[in-house]
């Protein structure tokens, strides 16, 4: 679209019934967004003054709620895409560059001409660019460059998984404009998937990808990757009484992915020494009958993280039935298992190098004080540093929300929409 008619549009509302899809339907949030983005286009203008023709794009965050880390061993996952987004300004060139403003960070300018993994940019945006290049290149789709403004809502190192949701953003900027047939939402998801795992270096699961990709509160049981299972869960917290709360205790996970690494290089050993490739290939009960032998091959936090394996899975296919069935209480009384079980097997609450520093711990303490017994309340995410998670009753939510900012400060605690779609382009 031509940039005047984006503008105008956000000057006059046109674009207000996208907002809502997307953030919510109060009058706060709309205005909000109208201010977000005129000001993201601002910016694009100064950025890149030559361009009058411009497309628009969001992806996502995701907020996990069954599955603490069963994703990369192939199990089941209950998860929903969240109202924190990223959001990007774009105009095309046929420069075979891509070049990348992110708010607050460093300029990125990545050449198609080598897409081959560059050691330095290890752990950057920049090796994440590359990578999505590169997996469009070797599937023999399309690629080429662009100019881009990108701006974003979701907390570094939050635990909402910013990484998956810039990595879909990426892919949808490239797909949407140089495929005549685009590879779609769960495609987009593989290509992010591989871009974090062979060029940014972080071992993870598709998890992440998918949900910011497909949008939505789903299910996925990931036994199969070329067949993946997806059923959509048809649940409103807030009708049911309770808000969905994320508190950021101020402790990025963003440096942490060795620790997220060993989690999966640990499980994937134990599946080995069952003679499997991954933990969901495994039989439980072999497992717990050659625990002996196991523990002269494995050490016991890796036998104790594949126990949390085994529990984990079949509490997220326990946790979707309880929703689509519409028992909360049951529900929430799993996420407590679950939470519990992260804590005490997964051991991913606070890291191992660092015991004297435990904000998660300190803030699950707090918050099962303050609930008493209502809801619930787990680790969320990959855990280690980031965010909590608490199912709150409507009622105690200001009450909540005041004694997490009285620990970890002012807007720490945010009340979560789930977003019904995945990456998103803005038409009129």
């Amino acid at each position: 679209m031509e940039f005047s008619i984006f503008i105008n549009g956000l000057s006059s509302g046109a674009f207000d019934h996208q907002f809502v899809k997307l953030y919510g339907n109060s009058e706060k949030t709309i205005l909000r967004q109208r201010a977000r983005f005129m000001s993201a286009a601002e910016k694009f203008s100064s950025l890149f003054p030559e361009s009058s023709e411009i497309s628009v794009f969001s992806a996502p965050g995701r907020t996990e709620i069954g599955g603490n880390h069963t994703d990369h061993q192939h199990g089941c996952v209950v998860a929903a895409a969240v109202s924190a987004d990223i959001i990007a300004l774009v105009s095309y060139n046929d420069e075979g560059v891509i070049r990348i403003v992110s708010d607050g960070y460093e300029p990125i300018n990545i050449s198609l001409d080598k897409l081959s993994p560059e050691n330095e940019e290890t752990g950057t945006s920049a090796a994440l660019i590359r990578g999505i290049a590169s997996a469009f290149s070797e599937n023999g789709t399309e690629i080429g460059g662009f100019n881009s403004y990108i701006t974003s809502d979701i907390p570094d190192g939050s635990g909402l998984s910013s990484s998956a949701a810039f990595e879909i953003l990426i892919g949808n900027i490239i797909d949407k404009h140089y495929n005549r047939l685009p590879v779609g939402a769960e495609k987009l998801a593989f290509i992010g998937n591989y871009a974090e795992n062979s060029y940014f270096g972080k071992k993870s699961g598709i998890m992440d990808q998918l949900v910011s990709s497909l949008g939505g509160f789903v299910f996925l049981d990931l036994e199969k990757p070329d067949s993946l299972i997806i059923s959509q869960i048809d649940l409103n917290f807030c009708s049911a009484g309770y808000a969905l709360c994320i508190t950021n205790t101020q402790s990025s996970h963003s440096s942490l992915s060795s620790e997220y690494s060993a989690i999966v290089s640990e499980m994937c050993h134990v599946a080995e020494m069952l003679g499997c490739s991954v933990l969901r290939e495994a039989d439980e009960n072999d497992f717990y009958e050659r625990l002996p032998e196991l523990r002269d091959k494995c050490s016991d936090r890796e036998l104790l993280r594949a126990a949390h394996f085994f529990s984990e899975n079949k509490r997220a296919s326990l946790q979707a039935e309880a929703l689509n069935n519409g028992d909360t209480e049951g529900f929430f009384e799993l996420v407590n298992e679950s939470g519990q079980s992260s804590a005490m097997l997964l051991q991913n609450i606070f890291a191992a190098g660092s015991p004297e520093y435990q904000p998660i711990s300190l803030a699950l303490m707090m918050s099962k004080k303050y609930l008493s017994g209502s809801g619930a309340v787990r680790v969320h995410g990959g855990g280690f540093g980031g965010t909590i998670q608490a199912f709150v009753p409507n009622y105690m939510v200001p009450g909540y929300i005041k004694e997490m900012e009285r620990l970890f400060g002012t807007d720490c605690c945010n009340v979560l929409n789930i977003r019904s779609v995945g990456g998103y382009e803005f038409l009129i």
